[in-house]
């Protein structure tokens, strides 16, 4: 007898948990589109999501689609993609990601839109964003220097397999 989950996977052609997500995922949507199909801003909301589809498909996607493959090529010296070489690039995308993430939640405040209404609510300008965006950024890379510099280290100390290769 098949088992359930080999059996779903051949009709649906994904793991289980995968249609679970997916269901989930639908049902999450659904109930925010009831929630907001009254709210009059809908039509501003549905505008502004699609220029931020069409944004990234057209602009960021290419953009650090290219970042990456110079990074990659940087990297590998040119050569075919080692395990080393593949740490390495994993060491500057994760950090890249990161930064990237924090630069979409911080720009308001980096490009001081809404200043006036920040200092009446806070009391305090919006002047140290950029500075805090770009700490936390050298944090992320020099973090991520520091961990691939101790798995080097200790890459470097393990003993070679018994096939004869080295430690990569």
């Amino acid at each position: 007898m098949v088992p359930i989950p080999e059996r779903v996977r051949r009709f649906y052609g994904a793991h289980p948990l995968h249609a679970v997500a997916i269901l989930g995922s639908l049902a999450l949507t659904g109930y925010v589109a009831l929630r907001i199909v009254d709210d009059p801003t809908l039509p501003v909301m549905l505008l502004w999501f699609g220029g931020c589809v069409i944004a990234h498909d057209l602009v960021l996607f290419p953009g650090y689609a290219l970042a990456d493959r110079v990074a990659a090529r940087a990297v590998r010296g040119g050569g075919p993609a080692s395990p080393r070489s593949v740490r390495a690039l994993n060491h500057l995308r994760v950090p890249a990601l990161a930064s990237g993430l924090l630069l979409l939640l911080f720009f308001p405040g980096i490009i001081e839109q809404g200043q006036d209404t920040y200092l009446a609510a806070t009391g305090q300008d919006q002047q140290p964003f950029l500075a805090r965006w770009l700490l936390l950024t050298a944090g992320f890379f020099a973090t991520s220097a520091l961990l691939y510099l101790a798995s080097a280290v200790r890459s470097a100390r393990r003993p070679p397999s018994p096939d004869g290769s080295g430690p990569d």
